[in-house]
């Protein structure tokens, strides 16, 4: 059994809101985190699950009733999403009973989702992403374990190889021809898996929907809407550029990943590590590995970019508090990390006083009088220091 660092903030969150939604990708084990709740949550639990035809039935037909008779417990509801016309039953009932700790929701995210609970229960639900195991989670491994395998439970604790690319090879099936259609996706699940593994293969980049939709024959606007729905459904990210009067032209793209590096794995078909840090794509996964790491423990304030001007100045990651820049960071696989001019650029742009570089291997030194170099841990040590990332 892996601690999650989400079950450090559960309590605190449940002794004051009535409701907690925990949202996340399938299997990344929220199922199996709510039920380890038990022995630290001092009253009674109930399970229900809507994809378990009984209780399906149950809150569909009688959940006012059902509901009130349980009114003692902690009632955790599953797959929420498949029945969001419970949410003006639940802000009634979280109304009545006036107290914290009434429900947990979870869920898979789809756009109606998040509309519909954000509009009934508004004041009364806070949200929380169960991310796949993070690096930090799982410190007892090798992190060249943790990239390549990605988070996925099932997946990373896999005994061999072969059983991980199974794994991923089902997930993927299940997960473009069943969820993107029940949270509300309609299209062809060979379009889906075409687009996959196009961003996959631009892993990244900045995204240009326009080439996207060339190669995959349809519009714009439709490569939009899809990608729209795979990041409602936590598979992809698109990493916002940031924006400062400076008088120069800036690109004004989002860069775009899959999140899990198994998954981008999976996707690219690279079946072992040693396939991995063979191949051309390894830099670009290590980038986007190390900046799913860091944003899956940002503080609320603390707000993720990535900068870069059509002459050429860029840098991997800027965190920003409000409108400050505190820190730029720049991801590197190389053990030998060299600050191009784009990098000094960046800086000389954004005035930032504290600039990490990151590499694979362990390292802590001072590369010059602007840059730091430095691992994965010994950034969220330096993170700590500047505030922008939760203790646990």
């Amino acid at each position: 059994m892996i601690l999650r660092e989400l079950s450090r903030e559960i309590i605190p969150l449940l002794d004051f809101f009535p409701c907690v939604a925990i949202l996340g990708s399938r299997q990344v084990g929220k199922t199996t985190f709510v039920k380890n709740l038990e022995p630290i949550i001092s009253q009674p639990i109930l399970y229900l699950d809507l994809e378990d035809t009984n209780d399906y039935e149950i809150l569909s037909n009688n959940a006012q009733w059902f509901l009130n008779q349980n009114k003692d417990k902690l009632i955790i509801i599953d797959e929420i999403q498949r029945e969001t016309k419970l949410f003006p039953l639940l802000r009634s009932l979280i109304d009545k009973q006036e107290k914290p700790g009434q429900f947990i929701l979870l869920g898979s995210a789809s756009p109606e989702l998040l509309a519909k609970s954000s509009e009934t229960l508004a004041g009364r639900i806070v949200y929380k992403e169960l991310t796949p195991l993070t690096y930090f989670e799982t410190l007892q491994y090798s992190i060249s374990t943790h990239w390549f395998k990605g988070g996925y439970p099932k997946a990373f604790l896999s005994p061999n190889d072969y059983l991980w690319q199974e794994w991923h090879k089902a997930y993927i099936k299940t997960y473009i021809e069943t969820d993107l259609r029940m949270l509300g996706l309609n299209a062809s699940p060979v379009m889906i898996s075409k687009l996959l593994r196009m961003i996959a293969s631009i892993q990244g980049s900045v995204v240009n929907y326009s080439m996207l939709g060339n190669a995959l024959g349809i519009s714009s606007v439709q490569v939009k809407k899809y990608i729209d729905f795979l990041e409602h459904s936590f598979i992809i990210r698109r990493l916002e550029p940031f924006y400062i009067n400076i008088g120069k032209r800036l690109v004004k793209s989002p860069k775009i990943y899959i999140r899990d590096s198994g998954i981008l794995h999976s996707l690219l078909q690279i079946h072992s590590y040693n396939d991995l840090i063979a191949n051309p794509i390894a830099g670009n996964s290590w980038e986007g590995y190390v900046i799913e790491q860091i944003i899956s423990r940002l503080n609320t304030n603390c707000i993720p970019y990535f900068y870069r001007t059509q002459s050429g100045a860029e840098v991997d990651l800027c965190l920003i508090n409000g409108n400050e820049i505190i820190t730029t960071i720049e991801i590197k696989l190389s053990n030998n990390p060299k600050i191009s001019r784009g990098n000094s650029e960046t800086i000389s742009d954004l005035k930032s006083k504290t600039n990490f570089v990151v590499t694979f291997d362990k390292a802590d030194y001072q590369l010059n009088e602007f840059w730091k170099v430095c691992d994965l841990q010994t950034l969220y040590i330096e993170l700590e220091k500047l505030n922008l990332i939760k203790t646990y």
